[in-house]
């Protein structure tokens, strides 16, 4: 029997230990840097528009490039892409420090160090992510992925008020200096990692076609877009959180920094409560109640936040918002990585995360937007019910269980000899498939060709059609087609044994003699004659004139 998982049993697994300790150390760093960043172009400009710009410029690369760190985390070495992901942080940190310290700062300077820092997040993140289940057993994912959550924020909870402290008595630089000493730890933790790869069969695709499979494989995943749809509708509401924290503090109670640095932390120790209880909440409760109760929990924090001019009951509030928070998004975070076989998901937890942050910046703007115009009462009011109704959402969007899912491939697919020669890039390729089906059961037929399609489809078949003999009616045709022979093979390799039951289904429909006949056709091009070493054929006769045959 498996020994059972508590919140922080993947602690027990020293490189998970060893990784996330660096990454808090990291993330530490990183919000400090933000702070001096937004505290520098204050000193720089007095503008408030380029002091909102410092956060825009080190979000926006999330949404630009986090699909491509995706397809690299995919497609490469998920250790050294995040080696390479911190070492472009680390430059620029070093840089931005030295740029600081002799002062040679300028406010367009300080966005593009900013976006460059932002960069190395959007290609570290995917990596980062889908590398859990390098460290962990998957039954441990569900606790590890809380508890990276509750390390960030943990991070956020303190973070801005220490590095509030650094630039008030050392100045940005000294922010920018002990961000770039930040990224050490983990650069030296992820060198000594050497985590166990299983043997790549087929060459890696190329950039652009894995992005391509990777927005191909979330559109054709019903359960995957539902998580994406759900994160974004929890996003827009729970954008009012953090975007109106500092005017709850201000208008609402009258107070200052200090005041909001403790409803700030009220919201972190909401978030660490919500991550070392989670592993005995998904015991108890299902993926959908868990959100729904989430979504709720945070709308009445809202709520109460709108209501309240006490800040007790304020703080309780924010620990509220911050449980429901951590709750609500890491459970969309670990049904993504669960939902997602090896080979795309990184790409999968890159959408999630550009659909998150999405939700998350409408939401941000959307209820900064009401609070000018309509009070912050009334803003607060408005998210807590935009969070309320992506609970309701659930009745038609549910979550459904992904931990069950059995996602390895299945089986280890070996290239069928051909009598034509081919190469990986010989093509296009044409697949056809013989069934042979009594009238009784074509209507179950056509319900699982139906899931045949979509399963085809996202592992990357084209044209896919179902054709029925007029002569024979028995005989139907499955046929589709791939772009190459590598093409083929990457498609008959991305079946898992989730998906079995389909071909399983089929089989026993078949009422043929032996398995299904499978055809493998090239297509071939008759718009011009083939030629010879010594050039083109020679013809018995000259060419008529079409002409002359009217």
């Amino acid at each position: 029997m498996h020994a059972p998982v508590s919140a922080l049993s993947p602690f027990q697994l020293p490189v998970f230990r060893r990784v996330w300790i660096a990454s808090v150390g990291s993330n530490f760093g990183s919000l400090i840097q933000s702070v001096g960043a937004a505290w520098l172009m204050l000193e720089l400009t007095h503008r408030a528009d380029l002091v909102a710009l410092v956060q825009t410029s080190t979000a926006l690369p999330v949404v630009m490039f986090a699909l491509l760190g995706g397809a690299m985390a995919d497609n490469l070495d998920r250790r050294r892409v995040m080696l390479a992901a911190q070492l472009l942080m680390l430059a620029t940190s070093v840089a931005l420090a030295f740029c600081a310290w002799m002062g040679w700062l300028s406010p367009w300077l300080l966005l593009a160090f900013t976006f460059l820092l932002g960069c190395g997040g959007s290609l570290n993140a995917p990596a980062w992510q889908a590398s859990v289940q390098d460290m962990v057993p998957r039954s441990h994912v569900p606790a590890a992925v809380a508890l990276n959550s509750m390390g960030f924020n943990i991070a956020r909870s303190t973070g801005p008020a220490l590095g509030g402290a650094i630039v008030a008595t050392a100045g940005a630089a000294a922010a920018f200096a002990i961000n770039a000493i930040s990224y050490l730890g983990l650069i030296t933790v992820l060198w000594r990692w050497h985590p166990d790869r299983e043997p790549r069969l087929l060459p890696r695709e190329r950039l652009g076609s894995a992005m391509a499979a990777g927005l191909r494989y979330v559109a054709l995943s019903p359960w995957i877009r539902t998580i994406l749809l759900r994160s974004i509708a929890f996003g827009i509401g729970a954008g009012a959180v953090l975007a109106l924290l500092p005017l709850v503090a201000s208008r609402l109670l009258d107070g200052g920094a200090w005041e909001y640095g403790l409803l700030l932390g009220a919201f972190g120790l909401g978030a660490v409560v919500a991550a070392l209880g989670s592993t005995a909440l998904r015991a108890r409760f299902d993926t959908e109640h868990i959100v729904r109760g989430a979504s709720i929990g945070s709308a009445v924090s809202l709520w109460a936040a709108a209501y309240s001019n006490a800040f007790a009951l304020s703080a309780l509030a924010m620990l509220g918002a911050g449980m429901g928070w951590v709750m609500a998004l890491s459970t969309f975070n670990i049904s993504a990585q669960l939902s997602a076989p090896r080979w795309v998901v990184a790409r999968v937890l890159a959408l999630y995360q550009m659909a998150a942050f999405g939700g998350l910046a409408i939401g941000s703007s959307l209820w900064g937007w009401v609070a000018r115009g309509q009070g912050l009462d009334v803003a607060l009011y408005c998210a807590g019910a935009a969070l309320a109704l992506s609970a309701v959402l659930g009745r038609w969007l549910p979550l459904q269980p992904s931990e069950d899912r059995d996602l390895d491939p299945l089986r280890q697919y070996r290239e069928p000899e051909t009598a034509v020669p081919v190469q990986p890039r010989t093509g296009p390729v044409v697949v056809t498939v013989e069934w042979i089906i009594d009238e009784d059961d074509v209507v179950p037929f056509l319900q699982a060709m139906a899931e045949r399609r979509r399963i085809r489809r996202r592992d990357g078949a084209h044209q896919w059609a179902l054709l029925r003999d007029l002569h024979e009616p028995t005989i139907w045709i499955e046929r589709f087609k791939t772009a190459t022979w590598l093409d083929y093979l990457r498609h008959s390799t991305r079946i898992t044994r989730d998906d079995a039951a389909i071909p399983e289904r089929l089989r026993a429909l078949h009422r043929g003699d032996g398995p299904p006949r499978v055809h493998r056709l090239i297509e071939r091009s008759t718009s011009r004659l083939p030629w010879t070493p010594s050039g083109p054929p020679e013809l018995d006769e000259p060419p008529r004139d079409p002409a002359r045959d009217l």
